[in-house]
């Protein structure tokens, strides 16, 4: 190296000066540096010493809270102890019914470079044969933000990308949908005699042997695991009601679904969670064996009202979890008095609110999103004596074909902390092509309810006004609106009626009727009257009035006549909120007996009667009459149950069905 030297006798390379800096001639306490020596006096440094230092300063811990209604005096439990209750709770949850009482569980990350410490003993072993899970830690993530969730996605789960907007995409595997032929409810003693099974019935039976098999198969799979996640959250808003769930899984995507898709406890709340109402043991990454009795395939999901307990092998879509539940409160809150229903909810700024039932493609979203009014829910509610709340503290909405100008407030809400399950998207941008159905037509999001601008929170509102059946009719003979009796009512919420458009691969173009009892006969648990009788009794309760509304074809069936148009559909909608509707003039239609009102503003009034926008009279009578048989072909499923002892199903209901002479 070669140079000059300073004053100083320093060398200077390639004689470029040395930067010269003095001390602050002003601070006298400065200690002066010496001449010709750089100094760096910015500002102050880090407080550590190493770099794992200064990553431990980086969190901080949460801050504690005091428990809700606490007093002064009160017995006070120490943190130790509460860590050590909520640990004893989670191996109850995990434990093997046959070996031990449960296994030993520790709180926080196992890759963590912290030294683990023995808690103390949670439960001893009952049985001498102790099993190699009883020997080791099962490290229990418990309740953890969206943050913490994102980390464990990304650095463990193949598949799991964060979106250009923020959003967690991820996949559900095999399974992009849920597999009601693989769902299993036990029948048992406690509540055999309640439930629907037999024909039409999508409560297939297991016997509480198999499902203790597939029990042990879960938690062993769960407990051989390094962690599992752990959410404790709620259904239903109404404290009153409210049910305790516990949510045990393997995997981060599905923890940050349940913590979007329930209700999300304060941590006042969840110092006095206890035990929960319900279990889901969500092993879904693992098989079922099928060799067990009952199983048809390497899928089972299982419930068991008398244990509180619900298994899912063999699946990984998040969506069984939800749906699990829902069944659940289908079943729970019935027997309290509470009818459960699956359903849309929102509620104006004069306090009225509506609820909206439909299948898929009848316009129950789009028809219960509206701007001008607030939502209290999507698509799981309960009607109890203190009025209507939603039973869930998320969304799950589909996304194919997602535009911000059809769906502007779905679109927004797919943000930092929502789940996109099974989208498409740029390997380079993560912008998603909502389009793109490589994967499946099934993909969906899933985000907090706050999420939604206009959302009601909390989630609660008063006693209905209004209950809109809607039916996309592709058949195109039912009018555009009708006014309901509440016999008339009960028939068509009992039908759960719709109609589909097959697909054009198979050559097939005529529409395809489609009835679910209840307008989601995949989830009740009872048999559809009770729920209808339990409609009906409300309504009539509280001055409800119902509306059938049809979203399909006018002027002609699918591929003759036209789709109706939505403007003239929301102006219904617009016209049920505001009360007109109520003051028209009403007409019956024929073999369904329906009420047309003569007008309705700013919908053509040829429109609200369809015969007058059939061109053949001939052709409308015949797909009229054939819609009918499909109606009364349907319901036979239902005219053999009995009410209560030894009534048989209301005559009035049949009496309000289509009549064909």
């Amino acid at each position: 190296m070669t140079g000059t030297t300073d004053s100083t006798g320093l060398a200077v390379p390639n004689g470029v000066p040395k930067i010269k800096t003095h001390a602050k001639e002003h601070d006298k306490n400065a200690t002066a540096a010496p001449r010709n020596v750089c100094v760096d006096d910015s500002g102050p440094t880090v407080k550590a010493q190493t770099l794992d230092e200064l990553h431990s300063l980086q969190k901080k811990k949460s801050a504690p809270s005091t428990p809700k209604g606490s007093k002064a005096g009160a017995l006070q439990i120490s943190e130790e102890e509460k860590q050590r209750q909520q640990l004893k709770s989670i191996s109850a949850s995990l434990a093997s019914l046959t070996r031990e009482t449960g296994p030993k569980v520790i709180k926080g990350d196992p890759s963590k470079k912290t030294e683990v410490k023995v808690p103390h003993p949670v439960s001893e072993p009952t049985f001498k044969s102790v099993s190699d899970s009883a020997l080791k830690f099962t490290h229990v993530l418990y309740n953890l933000s969206p943050a913490e969730l994102y980390e464990q996605a990304i650095k463990y789960e193949k598949g799991s990308f964060i979106t250009s907007t923020g959003a967690l995409a991820t996949l559900s595997g095999a399974k992009t949908g849920r597999s009601p032929r693989d769902k299993r409810v036990v029948k048992e003693e406690t509540s055999e005699k309640d439930l629907w099974w037999g024909k039409g019935s999508p409560n297939i039976e297991m016997d509480e042997h198999t499902f203790m098999v597939n029990r042990e198969r879960a938690v062993d799979y769960l407990n051989s695991l390094d962690k599992v996640f752990v959410n404790d959250q709620f259904l239903n808003w109404d404290p009153e009601h409210r049910i305790k769930v516990r949510i045990i899984s393997a995997r981060a995507y599905h923890a940050l679904f349940m913590y979007n898709m329930c209700i999300r406890p304060t941590p006042e709340e969840l110092e006095d969670f206890g035990t929960p109402d319900f279990t889901i043991y969500n092993a879904g990454n693992f098989p079922c064996n099928r060799y067990t009795h009952y199983m048809t395939s390497s899928t089972s999901i299982d419930l068991n009202l008398k244990r509180k307990e619900m298994i899912i092998l063999g699946t990984q879509y998040a969506g069984e979890m939800k749906k699990g539940l829902f069944s659940v409160m289908h079943y729970l809150m019935p027997k309290r008095g509470i009818l459960s229903l699956h359903s849309g909810c929102n509620m104006g700024k004069q306090g009225d609110v509506a609820l909206f039932f439909g299948l898929s493609g009848t316009g129950k979203t789009t028809l219960s999103t509206d701007h001008n009014r607030l939502l209290i829910g999507d698509d799981e509610h309960c009607w109890s004596d203190n009025g209507v709340v939603n039973i869930e503290g998320g969304c799950y909405a589909k996304c194919i074909d997602l535009a911000t100008e059809k769906e502007p407030d779905i679109w927004n809400a797919i943000k930092f902390g929502t789940v996109l399950e099974n989208v498409v998207f740029d390997e380079h941008t993560r912008e998603v092509d909502y389009y793109d159905k490589s994967v499946t037509e099934n993909t969906r999001a899933s985000y907090p309810i706050e999420y939604i601008p206009n959302a009601k929170l909390p989630c609660v509102g008063p006693h209905p006004k209004n209950v809109i059946l809607l039916a996309c009719d592709a058949f195109g003979v039912l009018p555009p609106v009708s006014k309901l009796t509440l016999a008339q009512t009960m028939y068509h919420f009992i039908s759960g009626y719709t109609a589909l458009v097959a697909g054009t691969e198979d050559g097939i173009k005529e529409p395809q009727a489609t009835f679910s009892a209840c307008f989601g006969a995949a989830f009740v648990m009872l048999h559809p009257t009770k729920y209808a009788a339990m409609l009906a009794s409300k309504m009539k309760q509280h001055g409800a009035t119902a509306w059938l509304v049809n979203t399909g074809w006018s002027g002609g069936s699918y591929g003759v006549g036209k789709r109706m148009k939505l403007a003239y559909t929301r102006k219904i909608i617009d016209a049920i909120h505001d009360g007109s509707l109520l003051k028209a003039e009403y007409s019956a239609t024929p073999v369904f007996g329906l009420q047309i009102p003569d007008k309705v503003a700013g919908v053509p009034s040829d429109v609200l009667h369809p015969e007058n926008m059939w061109t053949d009279q001939k052709a409308y009578r015949e797909t009229l009459e054939k819609l009918a048989g499909l109606f009364i072909k349907n319901f036979q499923n239902f005219v053999e149950y009995r009410i209560g002892d030894d009534n048989n199903l209301a005559s009035e209901i049949l009496a309000a069905g289509p009549k064909l002479y």
